[in-house]
Order: C-alpha cells, then structure tokens, then sequence
C-alpha cells in the first residue's frame, strides 16, 4: 500500500488533483471579485445614473420599498459582502434583462417566495371588478366574472431522454404555465411545472382539484378559452361564431352571439396582457430567450417572477408598458369604451 502511495503515477495524480483544487479557487475569488465591482457599478447607476427602470424594470422608490418589505416582512438579511440592496438589484437585473448569469442570489428567491400569500389572492367574488362596473358595454352582463384563466409556455432546459414529454406545439421543450388574473392585470392564481405535452383541459382539471386548487366563488365564473368545456364556474365563447377582436375590425357583430364574443374575447385577453407584461418585464421568460431554465428551478423562479409583477401593479404600474402589450395582443382598435 505504501509503495502505491509514493509511486509516480499516484504523486502525479495526486499534483493533478491540487492543481485542479488550486484553479477553482482562483477563479471563485475571481469571480467574486467582479461580481463586487458589478454590484458596486450596478448600485451607482440604480442612485445616480437614471437608469433604474432600464436595468430592473422598476423605478427607484419600488425598488426601494421592495428591499424594505423584504427586509422586514421576509426576514432577508445582508450577508458579510453583499448588502440587502445589492441582492435585490442582482436578481432584478438578471431576470429583468435576460443575461446569462450562472450566480443568482438564491437568498432572494427564498424571501420573495415568502410573500406569495401577501402579493397573489383569489378573489372571494363579494364585488364586481370595477373594470366591468364602470363600462355598459359589459355591465350587468358580465357582473359575475372575476377574471380570465389559460395558459402560457416557458422554455426551460431538461435532460434529452426526458426532451420528448416537454416538447409538443413548440420545436423546444417547454412546460405550460397556468394562471388566473384580475381585470387589473394581477395574478390570483399560479400552477406551474407541467410538460408541454399535457392538454390544457387535463391541466384545468388537476387545479380545480389539487389541494391548493383554483377556487371560483360560488355564482361567479372565470372566461376562459373555447377549447376547454363550458360549466357553471368556467365560461366560453360560442363555438363556429367569429371571436377574435380583428375578425370585427372591418364588420361589426351581425347577431346576439357575435356581440356575445365580441365582449367576451374583449375581457378575455387580459390574461394574454398578463402573460405579455409579465414576460417583457422578466425577459428571462420568453419563450424566444437563450436562457434555459432547469425545470427544478423553473418553478421556484417562475413563482416569484409572478409575486414581483402584483407588486408592480400595485406599487409601480408602467402604464406605457401595458398600452405597448396591449396593443401587440389586439393588433386593432377595441370596440368604443362606451
């Protein structure tokens, strides 16, 4: 055993093994050496240079009273060499701007994760949306519905014998995301994580059942796509009638039905607004991005993705941002406001 031990192949292992040790540390003090200066630079420009919405999509003062509520409602805390302010704009900038970082500050994610019950609520259905209140066009006919349910992908990265059951409709593999909003834009519900070669019924199905279900009140109903079955709680469009707002922008509705889906397709497309918002404002979520998130980690970073768009809503809403998405989802002016 002792002549293996000092014999030349074993000493020169084992000088392999050093060297390989020796370089990893090198370049994690390197690598947090520049991550330092990034912070450093990335704080400045957030203060000084103007540049806050362009580089975590938010302004200064919610990102500001973000750090504050996670601070004391989250529990985050500094590290010895990162502060609260420094972690926050990391995993802003990250997500906000698509760059292909390999260190996100898991902290972060952790903390926000925690605020779920604070930022995404389902409606209890006691009023109507002031959406529908405030417009003739859809009020008392829609005054039960209090939102909009479906579906999105997200791209996300999986080992190659497992590629199959993640790609269906796109050419990559992707898992459906399912959500239910508000009229103002707000995620009440989020079930993520499933295969994109799930069905959307069979996925409507599992969160109308599983313990942290989709809750509709009773005598209240959500629109949802014409694909999926009509019920009491879940409410479509009439099937073989024009739907989509550009089929009524050269012909107005011809009857009951396409007044019908006129409107319905008119509220509908909050949810596609959602999704549109949500996904420009964390880059890191289109389904056109390089950056491949593992499916273990998808759902962590796609929750928290969610919590952080309500508190825009609420603390930060960039209205030019939804007037842009807005526009992308209709492509045509919607029907008069009256």
């Amino acid at each position: 055993m002792d002549n293996d031990l000092s014999s030349p192949a074993h000493i020169m292992k084992s000088r392999q093994t050093q060297v390989v040790h020796l370089i990893c540390l090198l370049m994690a003090i390197l690598a947090q050496s520049r991550l330092t200066i990034t912070n450093q630079q990335l704080l400045h420009n957030l203060s000084n240079g103007g540049k806050c919405r362009e580089l975590i999509r938010m302004s200064e003062q919610a990102f500001k009273k973000l750090c504050t509520i996670l601070q004391s409602d989250g529990g985050l805390r500094p590290t010895q060499c990162i502060s609260v302010e420094e972690h926050v704009a990391i995993f802003l900038h990250i997500g906000g701007n698509d760059l292909r970082y390999t260190f996100v500050s898991w902290i972060v994610f952790r903390t926000i994760i925690s605020l779920e019950s604070r930022y995404i609520q389902q409606p209890k259905g006691d009023v109507v949306p002031k959406e529908i209140q405030e417009k003739k066009r859809f009020f008392p006919y829609f005054k039960n519905c209090i939102g909009a349910t479906d579906g999105t992908h997200v791209r996300v990265k999986v080992p190659n014998k497992e590629a199959l059951r993640y790609r269906g409709h796109k050419k990559y593999p992707t898992i459906k995301v399912l959500a239910a909003c508000s009229f103002g834009l707000k995620f009440a519900y989020v079930l993520i994580g499933r295969e994109d070669t799930a069905s959307d019924s069979r996925i409507l199905k599992n969160a109308l059942n599983r313990d942290d279900k989709l809750v509709i009140p009773n005598g209240r109903y959500c629109l949802v796509d014409v694909s999926l079955p009509h019920t009491s709680t879940l409410t479509v469009s009439y099937r073989g009638v024009r739907y989509h707002l550009k089929g009524y922008s050269l012909m107005a509705p011809e009857n009951a039905r396409e007044l019908f889906n006129l409107r319905h397709s008119s509220l509908r497309n909050v949810i596609e607004r959602a999704f549109g918002v949500l996904k420009v404002g964390f880059l890191s979520l289109e389904v056109h991005t390089n950056l491949f998130i593992l499916v273990k980690h998808n759902r962590t970073f796609l929750l928290e993705c969610c919590i952080l768009h309500n508190f825009l809503r609420v603390e930060d809403r960039d209205k030019d941002l939804e007037d842009e998405v807005l526009q992308e989802v209709l492509g045509t002016p919607t029907e008069s406001e009256t």
